[in-house]
């Protein structure tokens, strides 16, 4: 016997819901949402949607060792010290160095001649000219070098070579820098050699932390994946310490050439003075000068204005308001070197060295 059940009668299995509950059930296309082409990608699993709007995540590469030190000390350095100024320092630190073993080999303290900022700047291009162009040379040869190391090292190819050179360099490295320092605290037989000990210093610093530039490539290459890399204060500290004991080493070679150059001059001077032209002084009273190939003369004319003449000299400087002159016959065991003022009361005149002295003197 079949029961029939009228619309109008609820069903007692099924309760009706109330106004404030909300359905149960999944949501269907009612809902507001349309089956488009990513539901059909989908196929419809739960949670895909979710994976699809999640963006790809990057490949971690492995750590890189910190270059950014340089640039962040140099722009340090820059805010600190102009170029400009830093650069002329440094011409008239070695001009002065030059200048002042240039007239000491003549006897004479550079600080009496009064030169000028200009002098010792120009002087200081003879001292610094050798030093620059060796220093830019090897320079572009390490770089050239490091390039194509570089290259071999990003490939991949020859690791035992490298990990057996790069022992090699920080050995090398070490026994140059401990050498240099020798140098500093206990002066040895190496520094009977010109500029020896700073450069041994400057080089192996340089070869010690290239050797530890090289071992951290080295390393950083065949290192997992998402390792940190080191803080970017400690690549600033360590370039500024190679930074202090490379340029000191370098200043310090610089100052010992400079000096040799200035000796090296005045040695020169003193075998081309011959050639130089003759210096004639005429004054008004006797200077009293007496100097190996110095000849005074006597006017024997009440009228003259200049009643003393003096021949045999060479004029080496005028700077300061004051005449620098060396005999001709000058030597280091028994010349003399004779400062003078600029004064009316003095007179020169210059005759060609080819032309000799004269015979007679007169005024």
């Amino acid at each position: 016997m079949t029961t029939t059940r009228t619309p109008a009668e609820p069903s007692p299995a099924e309760p009706e819901p109330g106004p404030t509950e909300p359905a149960v059930g999944p949501p269907g296309p009612a809902a507001g949402t349309a089956a488009g082409p990513a539901d059909t990608r989908r196929g419809g699993h739960p949670g895909d949607e979710g994976e699809a709007q999640r963006p790809a995540a990057a490949p971690v590469q492995p750590a890189r060792p910190s270059t950014s030190g340089l640039p962040q000390l140099t722009r340090i350095l820059g805010a600190v010290v102009a170029p400009t100024t830093l650069l002329t320092a440094l011409l008239f630190y070695f001009g002065w160095s030059r200048a002042y073993w240039f007239y000491i080999y003549f006897g004479v303290n550079s600080t009496l001649l009064d030169l000028t900022t200009r002098d010792y700047v120009q002087v200081s291009l003879d001292a610094l000219f050798v030093p620059m162009t060796v220093v830019a040379l090897a320079g572009l040869l390490v770089l050239w070098g490091h390039a194509t190391l570089r290259v071999h090292l990003t490939a991949g190819s020859e690791p035992r070579l490298l990990r057996v050179g790069i022992p090699a360099i920080a050995a090398v490295g070490a026994v140059l820098a401990t050498a240099g320092l020798w140098s500093v605290f206990d002066p040895w037989r190496l520094d009977d050699y010109l500029a020896i000990p700073p450069l041994c210093l400057a080089l192996g610093v340089v070869l010690l932390v290239y050797a530890g530039h090289l071992w951290r490539l080295l390393t950083t290459a065949n290192a997992p994946a998402g390792r940190a890399a080191a803080p970017a204060w400690v690549a600033v500290a360590e370039w500024a310490v190679v930074f202090v004991l490379v340029g000191l080493s370098l200043f310090w070679a610089a100052t010992d050439y400079s000096a040799a150059v200035g000796r090296s001059r005045a040695q020169q001077a003193v075998a081309e003075l011959p050639r130089e032209p003759n210096a004639v002084v005429y004054s008004e009273r006797s200077l009293s000068l007496h100097a190996p190939g110095v000849r005074e003369t006597r006017c024997q004319d009440p009228e003259a204005a200049y009643r003393y003449r003096y021949d045999g000299l060479k004029l080496v400087l005028q700077s300061g308001g004051q005449y620098l002159f060396l005999p001709e016959g000058w030597t280091p065991g028994n010349g003399v070197a004779v400062l003078m003022p600029r004064s009316d009361s003095l007179r020169l005149e210059f005759t060609r060295a080819a032309a000799g002295p004269p015979q007679r003197p007169s005024c």
